[in-house]
């Protein structure tokens, strides 16, 4: 039964344009992941200043390979030199750090994040031509 993984990231206003970007330029590592069945970055039209990063998995086992990977720590390296381990912190990412975020110039996308995660019950995809 697949699973669905949501990162819930808090953004200040105007770091959202910094987010969409970077991940735009994510290394892409987890298409080629065993159990990796697919990645969605949500915007928020209103209510609120949180994204939703939605991944889908075979199974936990999978979701919980990719978190333990090296590849995962090189792609999601926060700034102070930590890497996310899990859990609800600051940062973007589960386990972040305060203040944290991918290296480079600007600072932090996001302030804080949630992980949440689901089973899939039941689903529908729409046909295509």
């Amino acid at each position: 039964m697949s699973v669905v993984k949501i990162n819930v990231i808090e953004v200040p206003e105007g770091r959202a344009e910094l987010l969409e970007q970077r991940f735009a330029a994510r290394a892409g590592e987890v298409e080629t992941v065993d159990g990796f069945e697919s990645f969605d970055l949500l915007r928020p039209t209103e209510g609120t200043d949180k994204y939703l990063v939605v991944t889908k998995w075979r199974d936990d086992a999978s979701f919980q390979a990719w978190m333990n990977s090296d590849a995962f720590q090189r792609g999601h390296a926060q700034s102070q030199g930590s890497a996310p381990s899990g859990g609800e912190q600051g940062g973007g990412h589960p386990g972040g750090e305060p203040g944290g975020g991918h290296p480079g110039a600007s600072g932090p996308a996001a302030t804080g994040s949630q992980l949440w995660g689901f089973e899939v019950v039941t689903s529908a995809t729409g046909q295509r031509p």
